[in-house]
């Protein structure tokens, strides 16, 4: 992002955000693209050589699928774009991978975690030394622990504040590129029915229940406010990339045991950030902790019952659900339907602190925001930038060659690589930022319009939204869970 030069230490300063690169490889066709006007061009050029007339009839299914299977787009993508996607999909149909129902019998391996998909290989891990929760991805070969933050309302502070804590928090990311050690930061809003258990706390604790008629009236209206109201709750979770890290893991005492000690030194340093930044990040999640996220996230109508009654739904072997069924654009869990949106274009002009509120702070819809940060190394970033800095340059020579004018998004996606450049020149860490949105309701009909109501305050946000088709399972267990799991 840059910030705008012309305002004051009173006023909010207004940032922007880097352009997505649109162009492909060739005149902004991509791969796929070139693929099938190759295969049809090619098809065109055989039938020709060897004598043209009735071949070329013959081969013009050939051709023309090529053609509109280029050229023709559905949702802002090429046809030829939705043929891998329309084939997993089908192949999930056909193997039966859309539904997933809970052996209740059936007991499960010790220290595993009772959820569908490919996240039932993950592994629980309790750090002796903090207590945390930790979550081992094997295959992906990732340690992730999380914490809850604490914080202000930002926008009722005033600019001068807000510019502040913007700074200080980007110094927070600053922190998880240093390292190399990190693959992914994931800060999690959700949004959540209130129980009215914290009321109720603050009643027991500072109210005096003397039956009088007045603290009578009073406890009784908080005990009906509070199930009708609404909380939020913010968790930061950090994911230690196993892999980059195997010499000082082997330095640590390998092992679990090992990447658990190298994580706790990345939780130190965030930790500390978080302090810097005026966040307060209480003890890291333990198991029980995780587990009744997890089991809210699928069953959202057992959340206000187990805030009730702590001691229940803490146990990570129970914490997944009992059935889902994924279908094209939503996802149907124990309690609740949900459906994933994906922030696809970040607001394109100059925006203030706090842009996001209206997606943040829209009553009467649940829904959880995931902002998914993945730290580049310096090396790697540096070769992106010269990668797009050639790919934009030579893509001009050719439409200079052809004939073609230069537009303004063009110009202004060189401009882009140029500031990240001169950023990554200065010392500045990159990260490659990924939003989802998960919306929950109880109902398809409530769905459809929470949807419509979170894409509407996207629009109000200066941001473009798409719904996410084919993969609304995985694209839940990224949204919705503080897993750091990744698209």
């Amino acid at each position: 992002m840059a910030r705008s030069e012309t305002t004051t230490g009173s006023e909010l300063e207004p940032v922007k955000f880097s352009r997505l690169t649109r162009r492909g490889i060739l005149l902004g066709l991509s791969l796929s693209q070139l693929i099938a006007l190759g295969i049809g061009g090619a098809s065109l050029i055989a039938a020709f050589y060897a004598g043209g007339g009735i071949l070329l009839a013959y081969s013009a299914p050939i051709w023309m699928l090529a053609a509109v299977i280029a050229w023709v787009r559905i949702g802002g993508r090429p046809l030829v774009e939705w043929v891998p996607v329309g084939a997993w999909w089908l192949w999930r149909t056909t193997g039966g991978q859309l539904l997933y129902r809970r052996r209740i019998v059936a007991p499960r391996p010790a220290s595993t975690l009772a959820l569908p998909g490919d996240m039932a290989r993950l592994r629980e891990y309790t750090d002796p030394e903090t207590g945390a929760g930790m979550i081992h991805d094997p295959h992906a070969a990732t340690l992730t622990v999380a914490t809850a933050i604490a914080h202000p309302a930002f926008v009722l502070l005033d600019p001068s504040e807000q510019n502040r804590r913007v700074s200080a928090r980007g110094r927070v990311l600053a922190t998880v590129c240093r390292s190399g050690r990190i693959s992914a930061l994931q800060v999690l809003e959700r949004t959540l029915p209130d129980s009215g258990q914290g009321l109720a706390e603050w009643w027991a604790e500072h109210g005096t229940n003397d039956g009088t008629w007045a603290a009578t009236t009073y406890a009784e209206l908080i005990d009906r406010a509070g199930p009708a109201g609404e909380r939020h709750a913010t968790t930061v979770s950090l994911s230690l990339d196993m892999r980059a890290a195997a010499r000082q893991i082997r330095t640590a005492g390998g092992g679990i045991r090992g990447a658990a000690n190298v994580l706790r030194q990345e939780m130190t340093t965030l930790t500390a950030a978080l302090r810097a930044a005026d966040l307060t990040a209480s003890e890291w999640l333990g198991a029980g902790q995780l587990a009744v996220m997890l089991r809210t996230a699928y069953d959202p109508a057992i959340g206000p019952t187990l805030e009730r009654h702590g001691q229940l739904g803490q146990d990570l072997a129970t914490a997944g659900p009992v059935a889902v069924t994924e279908t094209w654009d939503r996802l149907r869990t124990d309690s609740g339907y949900h459906a994933v949106l994906w922030i696809s274009e970040w607001p394109r002009s100059m925006v203030y602190p706090g842009f996001l509120a209206p997606v943040l702070l829209s009553t009467g819809i649940g829904r959880s925001f995931s902002l998914l940060c993945t730290p580049l190394r310096t090396d790697q970033a540096a070769r992106d930038i010269r990668k797009k800095k050639v790919e934009y340059i030579s893509d001009a020579t050719q439409r200079a060659r052809i004939g073609q004018i230069e537009d303004a998004s063009q110009s202004a996606e060189y401009r882009d690589v140029l500031r990240q450049e001169a950023d990554l020149t200065a010392g500045h860490g990159v990260l490659r930022y990924t939003g989802l949105i998960a919306v929950t309701a109880p109902s398809t009909n409530e769905l459809d319009t929470a949807v419509a109501a979170i894409e509407q305050a996207a629009i109000q946000a200066s941001c473009e939204t798409r719904l996410l088709v084919g993969q609304q399972a995985q694209a839940f267990t990224a949204a919705a869970l503080p897993l750091c799991r990744r698209l």
